[in-house]
């Protein structure tokens, strides 16, 4: 039987998708891969874009981490050392700079042996078509390439404004996925274990970031002044945010039963952290328990924190401060979504018909 295999996008992101000729047998075959769904609109079965399924369609592997960074050519090596550098000098994140150097490192392996500074303007251009139209990156994807590969030619090379006409894709504006209080309060309560619970309590309660969670230490509690320090969090700032009366008698009880040393929080191993990926997992464990949908992430926590304020009637002011956020257009988006606000708005139908039957009233009346 023929068949093709080739990439491409769904809902933004890369997927396989296997061509072949009408047939019930394979089709209930390909029914039972892991990850298969059947497009109606594209007419065609597609996978998860991994390397077991490129494998074993005849596709090219992907070249990420370690493979693409040992496919670099020698001549683009030392491109390769001051980008890292410069992002080390000027006290970039651990995070960031292993995403830029991820996606600096996607572009020198196409480059193959050209040098990476001798590119113009116009060969990137062609090179940022590639990633959208053969490489199928999201629009948040190509973001992220264009402000690495922007870092080196304008930060390490000093070449300013030298991406100055080359267009950016128009980012797909998602709004933060949301749990409603009722659901967040069964989350959080049908939690048996106690640490997990006090982790899910905690980044709820105060709204933080998986990392912010998992990086807190025991001297960032105050329990006399009744709040938690947030230590050089995203943008390396630091702020404090109020503890509430039940979570400040929880964390005691969590305290006193496991006894951490340094991080409030500790790992499998004495002395260090609880990883971002556990705790993520024992996220989707409490959400599988509750039967809620699997598409909500850890982020719904602080995401469902803010909206919730919002929803009190807490001055988006406020709300910002307590989230950390630099520009306030961030904290804005929660209006979208709180109910709160949604409910101000009269719907115009609704409105129509009120003002038929006031006069409708009136003319009763009379």
């Amino acid at each position: 039987m023929s068949w093709k295999a080739e990439i491409i996008e769904v809902n933004g992101r890369p997927r396989i998708a296997v061509y072949f000729p009408p047939n019930k047998e394979v089709t209930l075959r390909f029914r039972a891969l892991v990850g298969a769904k059947w497009s109606s609109g594209l007419g065609v079965w597609h996978l998860p874009d991994n390397e077991t399924y490129r494998k074993q369609f005849g596709l090219e592997p992907k070249m990420t981490g370690k493979r693409v960074w040992s496919a670099i050519h020698n001549n683009n090596h030392e491109a390769m050392l001051t980008m890292r550098q410069e992002l080390e000098l000027l006290s970039y994140s651990a995070n960031t700079i292993r995403t830029y150097l991820n996606e600096f490192a996607q572009l020198l392996y196409v480059l193959k042996s050209f040098p990476v500074q001798n590119l113009s303007p116009e060969r990137l251009r062609s090179y940022f078509q590639y990633c959208k139209n053969q490489e199928k990156l999201s629009e948040n994807a190509i973001h992220s390439r264009i402000n690495a590969i922007k870092f080196y030619f304008e930060k390490v090379l000093g070449r300013e404004r030298f991406f100055y006409d080359i267009p950016r894709p128009k980012k797909h504006k998602l709004l933060p996925k949301v749990v409603s209080e009722e659901k967040v309060l069964k989350v959080l309560l049908d939690t048996p274990n106690l640490k997990h619970k006090t982790i899910l309590m905690t980044a709820y309660s105060c709204g933080l970031r998986v990392s912010e969670v998992v990086a807190l230490r025991l001297n960032c509690l105050d329990f006399d002044r009744k709040q938690i320090f947030i230590r050089k969090s995203k943008g390396k700032k630091d702020r404090y945010i109020p503890l509430g009366n039940y979570l400040i008698g929880l964390l005691k009880c969590y305290i006193l039963e496991y006894q951490p040393l340094e991080f409030l929080f500790e790992g499998q191993f004495t002395g260090g952290n609880y990883s971002p990926r556990s705790a993520q997992e024992l996220f989707k464990s409490a959400l599988k328990r509750c039967g809620l949908p699997d598409h909500l992430t850890f982020h719904s926590l602080r995401h469902s924190y803010a909206t919730h304020l919002l929803d009190a009637g807490t001055d988006i002011r406020f709300i910002k401060e307590l989230l950390g956020h630099n520009d306030i257009k961030t904290t804005i988006r929660y209006t979208h979504v709180s109910q709160r606000s949604l409910e101000r708005i009269e719907n115009p139908l609704d409105k129509i018909i009120r003002k038929i039957q006031s006069d409708q009233f009136n003319q009763d009346e009379k």
